[in-house]
């Protein structure tokens, strides 16, 4: 139900006897600010100029209001007061960082700034001034303008702020602006935001969009699919955007030709629209002007519904206020919800509850509720955000805006980067729903987590309502700072490795290819494509002497050089050095890429500090004749695994459990896996040496992780189910985790440790574990972004792109990504085999039934090979998953595809792989 003017500061404010003219501080207006309005001690010495760009009288003052403002707001958050650095200006690396510029009103924006400052320290900044930030044209994109940033607050974890100048200024990857209307500060943060080369939250143009109620509503009724109040409205020369007709029985949109002569149009529409049912038992009506210059102004009248007259006659006088695209509106009057009295009837009004919801914008635009938050307030007066106290307690109206902004040019919305990352959305108990309005539902979820102020900054952090928010910031920016970067690859992979191509496009990637196949359909996708022979990697370091040259030769300007494909990761890391370009060492690709290298190397790495990564290594003991099969058996306890050196996909793996078996396995794999030709893309590239380690029980779990200078950014467990031994082919997975958070945490600080002590300190890396009842053991460590499907799932699930953060390590910045990934939901998927489920995909699962399931959101289909190729040592063909809320869920909804598509069977029983999921 819509709720009676809730950003407006008059409720029945008689016509004339109010300066409609007058507007809040953002929205421009002119006047100095209210003094006296924070009580408090601060320093007020603090050097708020910014040079080169002096600020007039008026101009200010309100730079010295808002500035205290947020002592005000950190005060009142138990936070410490602002430290002035700006004396020692930040030299940085302009144009290399994460810089999410917001420039508003303290109050407004205080959660996505203290969120920001936990996210991404010292990252988030806010400009208290226009004058603190300089548009500047950006080579090469004509009618587009970088934003600069030379003074601003920085927000730190801790809720720790800084007053900083920028020597020289920083180059912001994301601006949100708080916008109003008029002259001053709302028209200069208006012009700021227009056509930026940087992403941006909000723009004049689509602010002037959300504010039109009479827009919104007909979005809300026709695409959102919500039920709105019942609604009579007179528009004078609609926008293109607001078509003709009624949307929904209870909306009614009369086009006038004029201003003046309307009375018995007026009166006629009027009658009827106060005898219909839609009003149902309404017993008032309220009318107002709806319109961007009536934003927080609303000249608002109530009328019982029995007099038509008075409401004709307050119609006609604002009719003559109207300008183009602007509407007088006619509305029924819901109530609020009276809270009932636990001690029986109360003497006073009683209590009357609003509800407002925070609505992000998320991972491949779709649309996420973040928080929703109740306000109470006296049930005799119109409950608005500043007269209500915030109490614990959507999506359709995103949705609905989304798909309006889909369909603009990049003149309507402001600028190519312009979109609407966040919406509030006001609601009152009742039965519609209600305006847009961004602000003020923000400052009231910041409220709400205020009840929680220190130590902590507001609630749990899974609880904080711009949690989201900052997650889109970080993840627009990191398009923002790789967009035209130029990057070589080396090694194309097969069809699982397709989306990289897509990806690339989006994210406006230069990528110049490397590959054997000269005939590689990826050779058709890149900028520059360069066929050399890599299949012999005895020769990687000449190989990359060679390839550098060839790079020289074209006049290729590289920002990185990254691969993904398991063949080419010390060739690449060897190309790196000899163009000087960022990668993890050479010699720590080795010991990474030779699986019992990895395990004797961490063996020996004894500490400090502690836990050392000797914890987590396995006995092993590598094969390359059988007079190092009879050795290894006597040294490796079994049972043990073998399995290939330079191995992937788990092929020619198997547990043995005696000598004979050993020497059995050695020698079939040894004739069987010769060379390259014999099984392309496992590594044999490199030898078909083996190795015997010890067998450990426990359940396997894969560990993602992005690491920038040998910190540990973000990082990922799944889980595995229970192979189909003797091999260890994959069955079943299922992400996040179901491990105990201390379990969890277990297993992240092994695989980092692990990562480490072999020297990766630059990268994407998978790690496979096992978690034994002493705690976690090393598989075996991928030096590149996990395969089959962990970059699709946990960019499904968490919004986090490892091909995107795996780019920018790869040119020597620091990935954007959010301190603490939530995951959105649960995903369970199973492998499909062409040894065990030939006939169902090539029926009742074949490639088209299960593609047709996946567009129809029904699974989630990663297909790992092109063709139904039975063989002794297979990989799987496809991952198929389901989603649900909870893994029980999603567990349930799998099985019983599985059965129905003929997966599921007596020699792969999918239920028993999905038991360490329940």
């Amino acid at each position: 139900q819509l709720s009676l003017d809730p950003s407006g500061p008059e409720w029945d404010c008689p016509l004339g006897s109010k300066d409609l003219e007058d507007e809040g501080p953002w929205g421009g207006g002119s006047g100095l600010p209210p003094t006296g309005c924070f009580p408090g001690s601060w320093r007020q010495d603090v050097g708020l100029d910014c040079k080169g760009s002096p600020e007039g009288t008026e101009a200010r003052a309100w730079t010295v209001y808002y500035y205290s403002l947020l002592q005000s707001c950190l005060q009142q958050a138990g936070l410490p007061e602002t430290q002035d650095r700006s004396q020692a200006p930040r030299t940085g690396c302009p144009g290399a960082e994460v810089t999410l510029c917001v420039l508003g009103s303290p109050s407004t924006f205080l959660p996505v700034l203290l969120e920001g400052g936990v996210q991404s320290p010292g990252n988030m900044l806010l400009c208290l001034s226009p004058a603190w930030l300089m548009k500047v044209p950006a080579p090469g994109q004509p009618g587009e303008a970088a934003l600069l940033v030379s003074k601003a607050v920085s927000f730190h974890p801790g809720g720790l702020t800084f007053l900083d100048d920028f020597v020289p200024p920083r180059r912001a990857t994301y601006f949100l602006a708080g916008l109003g209307l008029g002259p001053s500060r709302g028209r200069e943060a208006a012009e700021l935001a227009r056509d930026l080369t940087c992403p941006t939250g909000a723009s004049a143009e689509l602010a002037r969009l959300l504010e039109d109620r009479l827009l919104t509503r007909q979005l809300l009724a026709q695409q959102g699919g919500v039920a709105v109040p019942a609604t009579l409205a007179f528009t004078y020369k609609p926008p293109g955007l607001l078509r003709g007709g009624d949307s929904s029985p209870g909306l009614r949109l009369v086009e006038l030709s004029g201003k003046e002569g309307q009375e018995t149009l007026v009166k006629e529409e009027v009658e009827a629209f106060l005898r219909s049912e839609a009003l149902g038992d309404v017993l008032q009506v309220a009318v107002k002007l709806s319109g961007w210059r009536w934003r927080g102004r609303q000249a608002l009248r109530l009328h019982p519904r029995a007099e038509l007259g008075a409401v004709v006659n307050t119609v006609l006088a604002l009719l003559e206020k109207l300008e183009e695209e602007e509407s007088v509106l006619v509305e029924a009057v819901y109530p609020p919800v009276q809270l009932p009295c636990s001690d029986g009837p109360s003497p006073g009004p009683g209590l009357a509850v609003r509800i407002c919801a925070v609505v992000c914008r998320t991972q491949g635009d779709r649309p996420l509720l973040s928080k929703v938050v109740c306000g109470v307030g006296r049930g005799d007066r119109p409950l608005r955000h500043h007269n209500s106290l915030p109490r614990t307690l959507e999506v359709a109206a995103l949705t609905a805006m989304l798909a309006l902004e889909a369909g603009l040019s990049a003149e309507q919305r402001g600028g190519r980067r312009a979109h609407t990352d966040f919406l509030g959305v006001d609601f009152a108990l009742t039965a519609a729903a209600a305006p847009l309005n961004g602000g003020l539902c923000l400052e009231a979820c910041g409220a709400l987590e205020g009840l929680w102020a220190a130590p902590r900054l507001g609630p749990a952090a899974d609880e904080a309502a711009a949690a989201p928010l900052v997650e889109t910031m970080l993840r627009r920016s990191a398009r923002c700072l790789m967009e035209g970067k130029q990057l070589l690859v080396v090694g194309a992979g097969g069809v699982s490795k397709k989306f990289v191509w897509e990806a690339a496009r989006d994210y406006g990637l230069q990528l110049h290819l490397v590959e054997s196949d000269p005939n590689h359909y990826a050779s058709q996708l890149v900028q520059t494509f360069i066929h050399f022979d890599m299949t012999e990697h005895r020769r990687d370091e000449e190989n990359a002497r060679l390839l550098a040259e060839l790079v020289r030769a074209r006049g290729l300007k590289l920002d990185g050089c990254f691969s993904y494909w398991d063949d080419c990761l010390v060739l690449t890391a060897l190309l790196c050095q000899e163009l000087g370009l960022p990668c993890s060492p050479p010699a720590a690709m080795r010991l990474a890429k030779k699986k019992s290298l990895t395990q004797l190397h961490l063996l020996r790495h004894h500490g400090p500090p502690w836990p050392a990564p000797s914890l987590h290594a396995v006995p092993c003991c590598p094969l390359e004749s059988e007079a190092d099969v009879e050795r290894a058996v006597h040294q490796v306890p079994l049972p043990g695994v073998m399995k290939l050196e330079f191995g992937a996909g788990a092929v020619g793996v198997r547990l043995v459990e005696d000598a004979p078996q050993c020497h059995e396995h050695f020698s079939r794999i040894t004739r069987d896996l010769q060379g390259e030709a014999d099984h392309p893309g496992i590594g044999l590239g490199w030898g078909n040496a083996m190795l015997l380690m010890e067998f450990v029980e426990g359940t396997e779990h894969d560990v993602d992780l992005v690491l920038f200078g040998g910190r540990l950014l973000a990082a990922f467990v799944s889980d595995n189910g229970p192979t189909r031994l003797p091999g260890f082919t994959e069955t079943a997975a299922c992400m996040p985790t179901g491990l105990a958070p201390e379990q969890e945490a277990q297993m992240v600080q092994a695989a980092f440790r692990c990562c480490l002590g072999c020297g990766l300190l630059d990268g994407v890396f998978n790690v496979e574990l096992k978690l034994t009842g002493a705690g976690p053991r090393l598989i075996e460590i991928n030096p590149r972004m996990g395969g089959f499907y962990l970059r699709d799932w946990i960019l499904e699930l968490y919004g986090v792109d490892l091909l995107l953060a795996a780019v920018m390590v790869a040119c020597g910045l620091r990935p954007a990504l959010p301190t603490r990934p939530r995951a959105r939901g649960h995903l369970v998927g199973v492998m499909c085999l062409v040894s065990q489920h030939l006939q169902a995909l090539s029926s009742t699962a074949s490639r088209e039934t299960l593609q047709a399931l996946h567009d129809r959101g029904l699974l989630r289909l990663n297909l790992l090979e092109e063709a139904l190729v039975p063989g002794e040592y297979e990989e799987p063909y496809c991952s198929v998953a389901c989603a649900g809320s909870s893994p029980t869920e999603a567990r349930l909804r799998l099985l019983g595809l599985c059965q129905g598509l003929g997966i599921d069977g007596p020699s792969y029983p999918v239920a028993h792989f999905l038991s360490h999921f329940k």
